[in-house]
């Protein structure tokens, strides 16, 4: 997970794009650069760490040249409601990544459920028993 004065330090690392939009807008979508496009250079990144890099670029098949993640915000009629879309995004990618993994502690099955999966089979053997025919 991401802390805060690393998301804030990434925002500053960004460099945004912007070009027209399709969808709702009417004749605003023809004039207007509503959409932002934001690329994230994970290698050059000053507030990940090692491991943090190495972690996204194994886990993130989605990069551009080896190293960009790129996230676009075209949902909203004005580019700064895109602008924050695209960061909410590319955060919520990157605390994903950065999630460690729990580990899977295994289990015996409890004597009541070895009983019941027992007296299942034994029903249904019982059904099929009922089935053949008897010459």
């Amino acid at each position: 997970m991401l802390k805060d004065e690393q998301i804030q330090g990434i925002f500053r690392e960004l460099s945004y794009h912007t070009s027209r939009s399709g969808g709702k807008g009417g004749q605003n979508v023809n004039k207007v650069e509503s959409k932002v496009e934001i690329e994230f250079d994970v290698t050059a990144s000053m507030f990940l760490g090692p491991e943090q890099k190495s972690r996204i670029l194994s886990l993130y098949t989605g990069l551009i040249d080896g190293k960009l993640i790129k996230m676009t915000g075209n949902r909203h009629r004005t580019q700064l409601e895109n602008k924050e879309e695209a960061r909410k995004k590319l955060i919520s990618l990157l605390n994903k990544l950065l999630k460690p993994v729990k580990k899977r502690l295994a289990t015996k099955p409890s004597k009541a459920s070895k009983k019941r999966k027992m007296e299942s089979k034994k029903r249904k053997s019982e059904k099929k028993e009922l089935r053949k025919k008897l010459f």
